[in-house]
């Protein structure tokens, strides 16, 4: 089994409900104007309206196709005036941008570019690590936590990395837990996306308001 395969798997379980979550929370409609940052079409997909969307990502190339907009960007330096979108959007991407200054920076420009924004990333503190597909582990000190890679972790089994792929994965990812989004998006309200009674995601949130 692809490791691709495996995350699939809790993709199309968890992303249907989020995305009508996101939604009615925001009103999308067509013309709705949308940044995903870091994104791709796939949670777009979950949805039957379609909104303008640009999606920015450093691994993609500048293109338009239909509602989908591709610019090759970096989150933490946005190319695009204040509140240039109705709706900034960016899921599980917070945590990949490298260390807390960087992840500051991405905040900051998810919050100026758009009037409202949803941010979602994976609760440091939930008991697996969605990247690793490890259990507990990750609440180790680094250096241990590494150690012990090889014996827990579903990802390195199917992926086999080399030693530099683990340090480069490694040094990529951080996750975040609630008082860190909260410092990071002061302005938000934070959900908490539960999995068997746990916090499984932190969403920050800025939405219109109920009329």
């Amino acid at each position: 089994m692809k490791i691709h395969a495996f995350y699939r798997v809790f993709q199309h379980y968890f992303s249907p409900r989020r995305m009508t979550q996101f939604v009615d929370m925001f009103r999308v409609k067509n013309n709705t104007s949308i940044i995903d940052v870091g994104g791709n079409t796939l949670n777009w997909s979950y949805i039957l309206v379609q909104p303008k969307v640009l999606v920015g990502n450093i691994a993609t190339e500048d293109r338009d196709e239909g509602q989908f907009s591709f610019r090759k960007i970096d989150g933490t330096k946005l190319p695009f005036g204040d509140e240039s979108f109705d709706i900034a959007y960016s899921n599980s991407v917070i945590e990949h941008v490298g260390n807390w200054d960087k992840q500051v920076k991405f905040a900051d420009e998810v919050r100026r570019v758009a009037k409202y924004y949803y941010v979602q990333t994976p609760n440091r503190w939930f008991f697996i690590e969605p990247h690793f597909i490890t259990p507990f582990i990750h609440f180790l000190p680094r250096p241990l936590f590494r150690r012990l890679l090889p014996f827990f972790s579903m990802w390195y089994w199917v992926q086999r990395p080399t030693p530099q792929e683990v340090t480069d994965i490694m040094g990529e990812i951080k996750l975040l837990d609630k008082a860190q989004m909260r410092e990071l998006f002061p302005d938000a309200q934070l959900i908490e996306e539960k999995f068997m009674f746990f916090t499984k995601s932190l969403i920050a949130v800025r939405a219109p308001p109920r009329s």
